[in-house]
């Protein structure tokens, strides 16, 4: 099936019990074993099912194997939210004393659960600069799990050298993961050599603003067993599982050795599961993605058009708009668009952007990405309000920089809005 089909069609054609056409919100906390043999073999992992929804539900499990079959992965877990989704692929193959490396563009709040949070739990994160991929390389060591990043990270949307990197991973036996957040549907990260996807579902699957959650698919193309000794929690008996060696209790299932150690371990002991109804909504927005997305993107490359000829900007920042290497890997990267998230820096500093802001009549101030309705936000007075000047502009966030997320309303009305604030400046 193509994405569009997949969408609305992949792992659901009716409920069996009631024949409805549209996915059931299965809300419930257990489910009835056939007999004692059936509940064993669950256990075991001798076969897939329902146990307990803080480990699986059939709803989340709709939403999971869509999203599975629209990135090419064997298996995808859903989870909470987008940050417990990034906490998730980290863990389930680093433990205290391990290191992974990470991208320095990256979301704030992944940024301080790197450098913060994991820290804390012994886990070292290693930023390198994503413009000099060969720098990946040169920060792998022995006890190097994985490497982090995202394909669109904001505010500098540079677009992520996916394949140069992963490259780089399979030569040292270390697997790439990508937040592609901001970019489904438009970016397949699995097919340009990526293993592991995560997902704020929060943001452009969820597409309306209505809940909080996160995904992580499982590419299914990385050889954990043949890593050996650089993956002991994969390859070694695990005592929170009755000794499973997950590489091994994963063959008869599938490729899926790391989808289920996060499955049965950090979701069962953490309990950061999706909720049911919040499944539901997911479901419901993931059956319009390909239209949306499509939509955001025609409306952010217009406007980026527009403002780069406005006399009250400086700089626009869009992956379209970019020269050399940054464009090259939007082209190579992201075939269904450039995204809808754009930045642009105004000439008259701090002010001039919290003015612009203010002025807003249809664009939403608020702190989220990938609505159907179009976002703004002066992250120098918000998101980044604590850090130094030196620190905003390492980010990529000067004091005049502002931050769009373009939805879908009808592109002349969002250009009417943004002119009307521009002329107040």
């Amino acid at each position: 099936m193509k994405e569009e089909t997949i969408v609305l069609h992949a792992g659901h054609r009716r409920d069996e019990t009631t024949t409805s056409v549209a996915v059931p919100i299965y809300q419930t906390t257990s489910y009835q074993f056939n007999n004692t043999d059936h509940a064993s073999k669950l256990f075991s992992l001798q076969e897939l099912g329902n146990i307990y929804t803080r480990i699986m539900n059939p709803t989340c499990a709709v939403l999971e194997e869509r999203m599975a079959k629209l990135d090419g992965g064997v298996a995808a877990m859903a989870v909470s939210s987008g940050q417990a989704a990034s906490a998730f692929s980290i863990q389930n193959i680093c433990h205290s004393g391990d290191n992974f490396i990470s991208s320095t563009d990256l979301y704030g709040g992944t940024w301080n659960l790197f450098s913060n949070t994991l820290k804390e739990m012994g886990i070292e994160c290693r930023f390198v600069d994503p413009t000099k991929p060969e720098q990946f390389e040169n920060a792998i060591d022995k006890k190097t799990r994985c490497i982090y990043a995202e394909t669109l990270p904001n505010p500098k949307l540079n677009v992520f050298p996916i394949n140069e990197v992963s490259k780089i991973g399979k030569k040292h036996q270390v697997p790439l993961i990508m937040d592609n957040t901001a970019a489904p549907y438009i970016c397949k990260p699995i097919s340009h050599g990526a293993n592991i996807v995560v997902y704020s579902t929060t943001k452009y699957i969820g597409g309306h603003g209505l809940s909080i959650g996160g995904l992580i698919v499982d590419g299914g193309n990385f050889d954990w067993e043949s890593a050996g000794d650089r993956f002991p929690m994969l390859n070694s008996p695990d005592p929170s599982y009755h000794g499973a060696v997950w590489s091994q209790a994963a063959k008869p299932l599938g490729p899926i050795a790391y989808i289920l150690r996060a499955r049965v371990i950090l979701l069962r002991d953490y309990g950061s599961s999706m909720s049911p109804f919040n499944a539901f909504t997911f479901i419901q927005g993931l059956e319009t993605l390909p239209l949306r997305m499509q939509r955001h993107c025609e409306n952010a490359e217009k406007v980026a058009e527009y403002l780069t000829s406005h006399n009250k900007i400086q700089k626009v920042i869009y992956p379209s708009l970019m020269s050399g290497v940054h464009k090259d890997r939007c082209d190579n990267y992201m075939s269904g668009g450039s995204g809808a998230l754009l930045g642009f820096e105004l000439k008259d500093g701090e002010n001039a952007g919290k003015k612009f802001i203010d002025n807003l009549k249809l664009l939403y101030h608020v702190a989220n990405i990938g609505d159907a309705r179009s976002l703004a936000i002066h992250p120098a007075s918000t998101t980044h309000s604590q850090l130094s000047d030196d620190e905003k502009i390492s980010s990529g966030v000067t004091p005049g920089y502002v931050r769009l997320s373009i939805g879908i309303e009808h592109i002349d009305d969002i250009i009417a809005d943004l002119e009307q604030a521009l002329n107040k400046i």
